[in-house]
Formats: C-alpha cells, structure tokens, sequence
C-alpha cells in the first residue's frame, strides 16, 4: 500500500481515505527575445569566450554556478492546504503577517 501525505501539514492522506490535490509547478528563466544591433554584428563572440576561458584558466574558478535550466516540482495537498494555496499561491498573506514587538 502507498502512503501518501500533505507536503504542507503532513495528515495522511492514504489513497481510498482523504481527498487529496495535486499541485504541478514549473519555474525556468524567462528570455525575451534581444534585438541585434550593428555592433552585435563586429563584435568576435569567439574572442570574447576565449578571453573569459584563459580568465577562469589564471584565476583557478569554476565559473558561476548554473542554475537548473528548468525545475518541475509536484506536491501532493490535503482540500484544506490546498484551498489556502489557492487563496494565496506565493505565501505572500503569511509572510506579511510577522509583527514584532518593540522591545
């Protein structure tokens, strides 16, 4: 038997017992499309890549660090976490909600 549970709160949502919700998310690096220009046009690409390789080559770095391309995420939700994630999907009400004293 599977078990299933919130990735939120956690309660068991074993199949044949609770409803449970699946929430897909997909975050990747927007690109818009750049124009060329004329000096887009001059400009050795080849000699530039060349100068920053012979850069991390002397300075002994790996480079920046890559970020995934593109990163697919699934998140299993019990009805009440997923209407909460519905009213607020970025968790912007709970974050705002933090008041500290003034100490």
């Amino acid at each position: 038997m599977t078990h299933v549970s919130c990735d939120i709160c956690g309660k068991d949502m074993t199949p044949g017992g609770a409803t449970r919700y699946v929430v897909k998310m997909e975050a990747f690096a927007a690109t818009d499309p750049a124009e060329l220009t004329d000096n887009d046009l001059d400009t050795d690409h080849v000699e530039q890549m060349a100068e920053m390789l012979s850069e991390l080559e002397e300075t002994g770095e790996d480079g920046p660090a890559a970020l995934p391309a593109r990163q697919a995420m699934r998140f299993d939700l019990c009805a009440c976490c997923y209407h909460k994630f519905l009213t607020d999907p970025l968790g912007r009400e709970g974050a705002a909600k933090f008041d500290f004293s003034e100490n």
